[in-house]
């Protein structure tokens, strides 16, 4: 039996008391499962040691959170200090991103991994969607219940000749939403996959990078097993991690990405 690909999850970056602990969501791990491959789980890196953690990893999975990108990033000031913000994990993931894409490495990115994604290369975000004018609410209720905040909210309209609609066969379907931020100016290089019905970017690619890569807004991971889009995705990338680690192990042809 051959070895599984490795896949790179991650952390986030949480005080329990005077302590601070790196934390990522069992789901993720899950999906990352589903997805065939064995999950590690990243702390913190230093700049120099994001490249040694690459070269162990066939695949990179961005998770969502509940804290924000920091908009210092894009350019702007904090809208709203009462949400919380990680810029620990801002400090290394957003360098990670184009070094992961530009290696082509397979890349999954979930809700605030998307928006990381998007910042890395150069783009910016609505730091509250809801108040822009034009656009819905796309935050769920934090008093509901886990089942009711991750129920279909609304259905997404796919970008016909894309990934995501090589992956589905699908021309649109229903997703769940639970984010304040989203994409408000994308990278230059990126592809819109899928959009809301108010317009907002729910998923997007960059074709030029040399591996897999499909960044989405939404939360597949939630109780993928019993979603047939979410393991349709999970199976995607899981091939992509597969094809990686089989290959001829060298360079890929050499592609840059900065913002």
């Amino acid at each position: 039996m051959s070895t599984p690909p490795i896949v790179l999850v991650p952390a986030c970056h949480h005080r329990l008391g005077e302590h601070p602990y790196h934390v990522v969501g069992r789901k993720y791990v899950e999906a990352v499962r589903l997805a065939g491959a064995l999950p590690l789980v990243v702390p913190r890196l230093e700049p120099g040691e994001i490249d040694a953690a690459l070269d162990l990893a066939h695949g990179v999975l961005l998770t969502g959170s509940p804290s924000n990108v920091h908009p210092t990033h894009f350019g702007e000031g904090v809208h709203d200090p009462a949400l919380p913000l990680d810029p620990e994990r801002d400090a290394w993931v957003l360098a990670l991103v184009p070094r992961a894409l530009a290696r082509g490495l397979p890349l999954l990115a979930i809700c605030r991994g998307t928006q990381e994604v998007n910042v890395a290369l150069g783009g910016s975000l609505h730091q509250a969607v809801q108040q822009v004018a034009g656009l819905a609410d796309h935050r769920a209720d934090d008093n509901e219940p886990a089942a009711m905040q991750y129920a279909a909210a609304h259905r997404v309209d796919v970008v016909p000749g894309g990934l995501l609609e090589s992956i589905t066969g699908q021309s649109g379907f229903q997703v769940n939403s639970l984010h304040g931020q989203g994409v408000r100016r994308l990278a230059a290089g990126l592809r819109v996959e899928a959009v809301a019905p108010d317009g907002l970017v729910e998923a997007f690619s960059m074709p030029a990078a040399p591996g897999f890569n499909l960044c989405v807004q939404w939360h597949p991971e939630w109780q993928a097993e019993a979603n047939p889009v979410s393991m349709q995705l999970l199976r995607a990338f899981g091939h992509a991690v597969r094809q990686y680690r089989d290959r001829v192990r060298g360079p890929l042809p050499s592609v840059a990405f900065s913002a």
